[in-house]
């Protein structure tokens, strides 16, 4: 694998919108950047030098300039709560434990990031202002691929689009199982997020066998098989002996995640992709319905995605070319659009694989069914060339594609979004409840309410993209309001997020429970005694 340099570091993004004012707890560096809690400028200093010295001048981060592109977030920070005071980035598990050694004197905070590079949840800004990243793109190799079994192991700087353009020049049949942005997105920092993409191989974390880890002391951990001498089953059999370890370093703040397996997807033979389209916005109900019973017994394999005429508009148009007034948009002009563009209020995409036999056996039931419950049923013959049916058959093949980063440009260059994921069961009543909620408080606060929902087994993963204008520090103040309000009023129904943003962490935490807390914190503290790993991820200080 070839390395990254410098310079591609530096130009991963730029500066986001100015800062308003520093957080109480951490301390103005050069107006940019602040210093860790409770640390002189001058032991931030000598701390940096020692880093220096491990990865090479290069390789720190810690003046205004070189910082740029770890600032950057689409997420919204009036107060400047979520400011790095620099990065690291090592290139091996060696420079890593050297680096940890650094953290633990100086009791300098890290924040552990793949490629920085996720979406609508901060990037790679930190829970809190100070922290000093602990960027792993340059841990960018894929150390093993396994042509007979389908399972690879990489490391954090592995994106997708390494793993598929692997794939394609050794000519193996298998596919990989990607977010909505896979190019620029790290295998393992998605697979420890928990997220989900849309073939059969959908859940990551399912698909995940075998974790090398960095605990907060230096010592390596391979959970499952990897740690018995002679292994050749690391990537083969998921749960080792005694405790199952690998849950616990997925949205964590346990250890740092320097390897990590997974499973591949057998190319099949034949793949149809299909769309229904439902006509009114109060039909999701009768989709999630259809759908459920058909995930359950596997005749629907794949991830299914019910995508809202809003969130499919979003990707492709801006806001100014349906709409030039104020407040949200109205429901029947949202429905004129999609209409113009080929496509429903809510838009089902599911595919088929195996054989010619399986397909023919299998569509007529699915046909009947979502027919039945009033929707539209559609294959390429019907939408070749419409660019968001393109877009999700690509997706559910593992194909690569960006289109879904036009969210972040609806409201224009200065465009902002923040993601909120609620789960509930797979039931009708749950998204028309869940879709009626998150209207009322979008709409009251001048959002328009562009939603997704994500199908799996049981469970549907609500997914609900608030874009609003970074620019305006109106529209962010509006934005952080808006969604702090559907995190806790959408948790009294129960309905709680199971990915947070940066800055609805400890909101999101506490909706828990105060004995799943307090259990994370005695985990927290017996493997990180000094809390030097990411304080305050998902809730954990």
């Amino acid at each position: 694998m070839s390395g990254i340099s410098r310079r591609d570091i530096l130009a991963a993004g730029a500066v986001g919108s100015s800062l308003v004012a520093a957080r109480a707890f951490a301390t103005p560096l050069d107006g940019t950047r602040m210093l860790p809690k409770r640390m002189s400028r001058s032991t931030f200093a000598t701390a940096v030098k020692e880093l220096q010295a491990i990865v090479g001048s290069d390789w720190v981060f810690a003046d205004e300039e070189s910082t740029v592109s770890y600032r950057k977030s689409f997420i919204p920070d009036l107060r400047g709560e979520h400011v790095p005071s620099g990065a690291v980035a090592p290139e091996s598990v060696e420079e890593v434990q050297a680096i940890l050694k650094v953290a633990n004197k100086y009791r300098l905070p890290l924040w552990p990031i793949s490629t920085g590079h996720n979406m609508g949840y901060g990037m790679a800004t930190p829970a809190s202002s100070g922290q000093m990243i602990l960027d792993l793109k340059r841990m960018n190799r894929i150390l093993d691929f396994d042509a007979e079994l389908g399972t690879i192991l990489v490391e954090p700087g592995v994106t997708y689009q390494q793993i598929h353009d692997y794939i394609a020049e050794h000519k193996l049949p298998y596919w990989i199982d990607v977010p909505t942005v896979g190019p620029i997105v790290s295998m393992v920092g998605n697979t420890l997020e928990r997220g989900v993409g849309y073939t059969p191989y959908g859940d990551h974390f399912f698909m995940q066998c075998g974790m090398e880890v960095v605990l907060a002391d230096g010592s390596v951990l391979k959970t499952g098989m990897g740690s018995v001498q002679n292994s050749t089953t690391w990537q083969a059999f998921k749960w080792g002996y005694g405790p199952y370890l690998d849950g616990i370093f997925t949205q964590s703040n346990f250890g740092v995640v320097t390897k990590l397996g997974m499973w591949l997807m057998p190319q099949p033979p034949v793949y149809k992709p299909f769309v229904v389209r439902y006509p009114n916005a109060e039909d999701v109900a009768k989709a999630t319905d259809t759908i459920r019973p058909f995930r359950m017994n596997n005749l629907i394999p794949n991830g299914v995605l019910i995508m809202g005429a809003l969130y499919q508009l979003a990707m492709f148009k801006r806001r100014t070319d349906i709409f030039n007034g104020t407040g949200a948009i109205p429901e029947e002009l949202i429905k004129a659009e999609a209409r113009r563009n080929g496509l429903g209020m809510w838009n089902t995409y599911f595919a088929l694989y195996g054989t010619d036999a399986t397909i023919a056996a299998t569509e007529p039931i699915l046909r009947a069914a979502f027919e039945a419950s009033g929707g539209e049923v559609l294959t390429e013959a019907e939408m070749t060339g419409n660019p968001w049916f393109e877009h999700h058959k690509t997706l559910m093949r593992g194909g690569m594609t960006l289109e879904e980063i036009g969210l972040v440009r609806w409201w224009g260059s200065n465009g902002g979004a923040v993601a909120f994921a609620p789960v509930a069961p797979a039931k009708g009543a749950e998204t028309a409840g869940q879709s009626a909620l998150a209207r009322e408080i979008m709409n009251k606060h001048g959002f328009d309410y562009a939603p997704a929902y994500a199908v799996g087994g049981r469970e549907l993963h609500h997914i609900i993209f608030l874009m609003f204008d970074k620019g305006d520090d109106d529209s962010s103040a509006r934005a952080e309001t808006c969604i702090n309000e559907m995190i806790v009023r959408f948790g009294e129904k129960g309905w709680c997020a199971y990915r947070s943003s940066v800055s609805t962490m400890d909101l999101v935490a506490r909706q828990y429970g105060e004995t799943n807390r307090t259990v994370n914190a005695r985990i927290k503290h017996a493997l990180d005694p000094n809390h030097i790993l990411a304080p305050g991820k998902q809730g954990i200080a």
